[in-house]
């Protein structure tokens, strides 16, 4: 059980009205830059359609219904490490023993990303699946996103917020658990296994992360190589944010904290190129779904603590990334993510013991497919259980 110092406290979401009634003002009176016909999304995100949203977002979109919905879950804030972490723990209502699973998510989102899948995964039977396949789940926000706190001092690496969510389980009751996740929070669950393996029984990601290889060239295969070119190609056209974040976070920051129309357009230029959509993001996510993922950015004020993790990981040792997980491993590569490596990437990172390729889904599978997501996760986990 957790001692009194990192005890789970009950958390209701709730955010002042003079926020929001400041956001629209501040939304009506954005300054539009000019557009160059033709070029729709090819230069970054599209003014018309940003138009479009932001006029949605100032006279349209109720937050406070949507933040009502949220806090139909429950909350809660836990204190750990000298920062206030929130978190989502939901027990299961099946009367079959439930796996404890942790869920991390990436960036651009927080705990959104598996606001679909929790009842799925908690409540298998009313969604018809096997009782048996039910979880116990947490899902926190990482430090500087959504509610949790922004850290005073450095930022946290992925590796730093591992060993936060092993004590984050602890202070739930949960000895040994599972853990799963995408994008920043592949990373969270592979610290996890590999600094954690008495903790963590089996990991299932969704990808491994851009390529980092430090050994000899000549001992990758044919399609690694293929793979790290392919990426190297996709980080010259698309990962000029990365670049910012990695280095200089704090100016964008600037703009994004004090413009809402500037933070909708770095956000959703992500959640389009991202998911499977086909170019219309609006296939992925409605306006709304989009629009309560961005207005959590706006009403936390965590846009820049959320890019400063980049900067963090900037920093980590390469040998860090040159550790293997033992711990048993599954993947599953959605066909409409960015990154999609081979097998024997996986083999070669991990103790890969099931991979899966949906065709549908991209990176925000859990939200874009949430039956999806959740099917893969039953099936890669139920060997686990015992």
């Amino acid at each position: 059980m957790p001692d009194g110092d990192s005890q789970p406290q009950p958390f209701v979401p709730h955010t002042d009205p003079t926020v929001i009634d400041d956001l629209r003002a501040r939304l009506r009176a954005t300054r539009w830059p000019d557009e160059s016909d033709g070029f729709g999304w090819s230069l970054g995100t599209d003014v018309g359609y940003l138009r479009e949203l932001v006029d949605y977002w100032a006279d349209e979109f109720d937050w406070s219904a949507a933040e009502s919905d949220i806090a139909k879950l429950p909350h809660f804030l836990v204190p750990l490490g000298g920062l206030s972490i929130h978190a989502i723990h939901v027990t299961s209502r099946s009367t079959e023993p439930a796996v404890p699973l942790l869920l991390t998510h990436g960036w651009p989102d927080s705990f959104w990303r598996y606001l679909k899948v929790i009842p799925l995964l908690t409540d298998p039977a009313a969604h018809g699946a096997d009782p048996a396949d039910a979880f116990d789940v947490v899902v926190p926000d990482l430090p500087g996103f959504g509610y949790s706190q922004i850290p005073s001092g450095a930022p946290l690496d992925t590796r730093a917020v591992a060993g936060r969510w092993a004590e984050l389980m602890s202070a739930f009751g949960y000895d040994r658990f599972v853990a799963a996740g995408g994008d920043m929070g592949s990373h969270v669950s592979r610290f996890l296994a590999l600094d954690h393996p008495d903790r963590v029984t089996a990991v299932h990601r969704m990808d491994a992360g851009l390529p980092r290889f430090a050994g000899d060239p000549a001992e990758l295969t044919p399609a690694e190589r293929a793979w790290m070119a392919d990426a190297q190609r996709w980080g010259a056209v698309e990962g000029a944010y990365a670049a910012m974040q990695s280095t200089k976070p704090q100016t964008a920051a600037v703009g994004l904290t004090d413009s809402p129309a500037g933070l909708a357009a770095w956000i959703v230029e992500k959640l389009r190129a991202w998911s499977d959509c086909d170019g219309d993001v609006e296939r992925a996510f409605t306006k709304d779904e989009i629009l309560t993922l961005v207005t959590q950015y706006w009403v936390t004020g965590t846009i820049g603590s959320s890019m400063r993790t980049y900067s963090a990981n900037a920093v980590l040792p390469v040998e860090q990334y040159a550790r293997r997980v033992e711990v048993p491993s599954g993947f599953s590569i959605f066909g409409g993510d960015v990154v999609r490596p081979p097998r024997e990437w996986l083999d070669r990172v991990a103790n890969t013991v099931y991979v899966a390729e949906p065709e549908r889904g991209g990176h925000f599978a859990p939200f874009e497919q949430p039956e999806l997501y959740a099917d893969e996760l039953r099936k890669f986990f139920r060997p686990f259980r015992s």
